[in-house]
């Protein structure tokens, strides 16, 4: 792992190309480890609208959505375990964040070409002052970076394959979001779209 480059907006730490081509197909076997344990889930909203993201999650908890709300669960949906975080996973966390405490959860989201993420915030944690660290692999995304309130100016950034983002601080409270994909940036996946990897300390 080497940071090319690193560059920060508005309190994200952007490490561009931290993760290289060996690193980033590892990563994506474990994620297919990952959804043999625990598949992938299509999340819906406490409205029932359907998410155009496909979610699964590794570690002690795992995040999902439903018409019960946001929230995290020790287990799948179908009663099994999560599987552990993969230690290449937490290799990450303790080569960016190494002061934190360790994640207990790894949500790991699937972006098909046409999928979307709407401006949120994670608030769902306990602790606010741990970071979030979000891994990048497959297609472009354009990330776009807003305010702790809703509304006002806002900054995009594209995300390529093996760059990693680190959300502390002021930028914990930050609402952010995935605008589009962009098909045919990258070769890593055996299909058009995009992973996300992102840790999180909960309790």
């Amino acid at each position: 792992m080497a940071d090319w480059a690193a560059k920060e907006i508005r309190g994200f730490r952007i490490h561009e190309r931290h993760l290289d081509r060996a690193a980033q197909l590892a990563l994506v076997e474990d994620v297919r480890g990952i959804a043999r344990a625990a598949p992938f889930l299509v999340p819906v909203t406490r409205r029932g609208t359907k998410m155009s993201v496909r979610m699964t999650s590794a570690g002690a908890f795992g995040w999902i959505t439903d018409r019960r709300g946001y929230r995290y669960e020790p287990k799948h949906p179908s009663g099994v375990d999560w599987p552990p975080i993969p230690a290449r996973v937490l290799d990450i966390w303790r080569d960016l964040v190494p002061e934190a405490r360790m994640p207990e959860s790894c949500l790991v989201n699937w972006y098909r070409p046409e999928a979307r993420m709407g401006m949120h915030q994670d608030r769902d944690e306990a602790d606010m002052t741990q970071p979030v660290v979000s891994v990048s692999l497959g297609d472009d995304a354009l990330f776009r970076i807003g305010n702790e309130e809703r509304g006002g100016q806002t900054e995009s950034v594209w995300l390529h394959s093996g760059d990693v983002v680190v959300m502390g601080g002021t930028a914990r409270r930050r609402h952010h979001g995935i605008d589009r994909i962009k098909p045919g940036t990258s070769d890593l996946l055996d299909a058009p779209g995009r992973i996300n990897l992102t840790l999180r300390v909960v309790t």
